[in-house]
């Protein structure tokens, strides 16, 4: 097998892990409203045949301001299911519901929760760094084996090896750049 479909596939898992990242770090809370905070929640319809459906397809997400997010259900009849999916979500917001519309006041955080929410960024950012670094040691076992089996040069293993060290560092500094910039959102009062 060629180097070059090893350091593809090991791309394309270090991609993976970036899209992973950005749309965990959606969830987070930041102390500003956002439809990402509730958007990737399932919610069973006891009506609908008790299968979970995401929010979207459920209702309308929007955030007329910056402290708040509306839930705007099609189906008047799904309200009360969408409102125990919200506090089940333990997203440490009370949802307010008047029957028709679901509101979800976003409080301020506090210093210590901001520093305890940008620990918990840096851990999913980390665990992602993790997933990097297997596909780059998924992709080295690979390109052993060729040299190993005698169908790859050694100068052209070396090539690779170096190859996929700059294409790791190269998502690493993206990771963290995805990191810095969240944190400094969390952090930013």
């Amino acid at each position: 097998m060629p180097v070059d479909e090893f350091e593809f596939e090991a791309e394309e898992a270090m991609e993976k892990a970036v899209q992973f990242l950005k749309q965990e770090f959606r969830g987070v809370r930041t102390g500003r409203a956002s439809p990402g905070l509730v958007d990737h929640l399932k919610v069973t319809v006891s009506s609908y045949g008790d299968t979970p459906m995401d929010i979207k397809s459920l209702a309308t997400i929007t955030t007329p301001d910056a402290t708040l997010v509306l839930v705007k259900p099609f189906d008047p009849s799904t309200v009360k299911d969408i409102e125990r999916a919200l506090q089940e979500a333990d997203i440490g917001i009370n949802p307010q519901s008047d029957g028709k519309v679901i509101r979800l006041p976003v409080p301020p955080l506090s210093g210590e929760r901001r520093e305890q929410i940008a620990g918990q960024v840096k851990k999913l950012a980390e665990s992602q760094k993790v997933v990097l670094r297997n596909a780059r040691r998924d992709a080295l076992h690979k390109i052993d084996a060729e040299k190993k089996a005698g169908d790859l040069p050694e100068d052209d293993a070396k090539k690779a090896h170096e190859s996929m060290d700059k294409l790791t560092k190269k998502y690493e500094k993206i990771l963290d750049d995805i990191l810095v910039a969240k944190v400094s959102e969390i952090t930013k009062i």
